[in-house]
């Protein structure tokens, strides 16, 4: 049966996860295997229980018991965990924001697999250079799961997929499509850095490492840029290429020159009406159906 606790203290410590500590703190760079991540919304809370997170307690109003939600405070993953509840009113009050159909969950992060093991079996994935919205983040990875991308690379400067307004745009696909950081973030404290440093040597650079492994593991780079080196998008080379990994920049300045002088094509979607470019999630979407044929 349903662990259910009606709110009545709000500065009860389980209630920080939701009220008073930020998503960064909640990711715990330094010991990723402590991170949590918040899932809002009886969607995306139900395709991450099915990619198997293991949750730790939920937040939801008290109209939405009876709804959507009672589905899954009924499942075994949430029988023994609390299962926090008030009204609107004073959950809005506790969080800050409009809860999206009354529903938070607290998770614990799963660990992420390995470049390799997501790429191996792969034909078309798509690499992020620094994305930095979350909102792209989390359309792009719909975009990824709807049009035949097989995996999703990012780079250590993206916004995390996990955070609770990316996972919510994505609609839950960031726990449907395998992905993992290329050459990630090495926080300065933790035993991989002091490893570098023994060794005198310095951690992988995605720009020249990151798009090396690409290469090493069968991959043909495609930067998304409007060069005048660019070749169009529905160039019939690039469909006969048996592995593509397409490379998206940063918002407003797109991919770094030093990225695209790497890559194996320089891509652009055609434009018309003198605009000169596309949302960073938008282009996604048209490159993956052009390219994920």
């Amino acid at each position: 049966m349903p662990n259910i606790i009606h709110i009545s203290d709000f500065h009860c410590h389980e209630l920080d996860i939701y009220a008073r500590l930020s998503e960064n703190d909640l990711l715990s760079r330094h010991k990723p295997e402590e991170g949590i991540f918040v899932a809002e919304s009886p969607n995306v809370i139900e395709r991450a229980l099915n990619a198997g997170c293991t949750p730790i307690s939920i937040l939801i109003e008290e109209r939405e018991l009876p709804k959507e939600a009672s589905k899954i405070i009924q499942r075994p993953q949430c029988q023994n965990i609390p299962i926090f509840t008030a009204s609107y009113e004073l959950l809005s009050q506790l969080t800050g924001f409009q809860l999206t159909r009354g529903m938070l969950c607290a998770m614990k992060r799963p660990a992420l697999p390995s470049v390799t093991e997501i790429c191996q079996n792969a034909r078309r994935i798509t690499v992020l250079e620094n994305v930095v919205n979350p909102t792209n983040i989390g359309a792009i990875f719909r975009s990824a799961a709807a049009l035949n991308m097989d995996a999703v690379l990012l780079t250590a400067g993206c916004s995390n997929p996990l955070y609770r307004r990316a996972s919510r745009v994505s609609m839950g696909t960031v726990f449907q499509i395998p992905w993992t950081y290329i050459c990630p973030h090495i926080p300065k404290k933790s035993p991989e850095n002091l490893k570098y440093k023994q060794t005198n040597t310095k951690p992988p650079v995605w720009e020249k490492d990151g798009i090396h492994q690409l290469h090493e593991l069968g991959f043909k780079t495609v930067a998304m840029a409007l060069t005048d080196n660019s070749v169009s998008i529905d160039d019939p080379d690039l469909q006969k290429e048996k592995k593509l990994a397409i490379i998206l920049g940063t918002e407003g300045d797109g991919l770094a020159a030093s990225t695209i002088a790497e890559c194996d094509y320089t891509v652009k979607i055609p434009m018309s009406h003198g605009v000169d470019s596309l949302n960073v999630a938008a282009a996604s979407a048209v490159a993956f159906w052009e390219l994920g044929k």
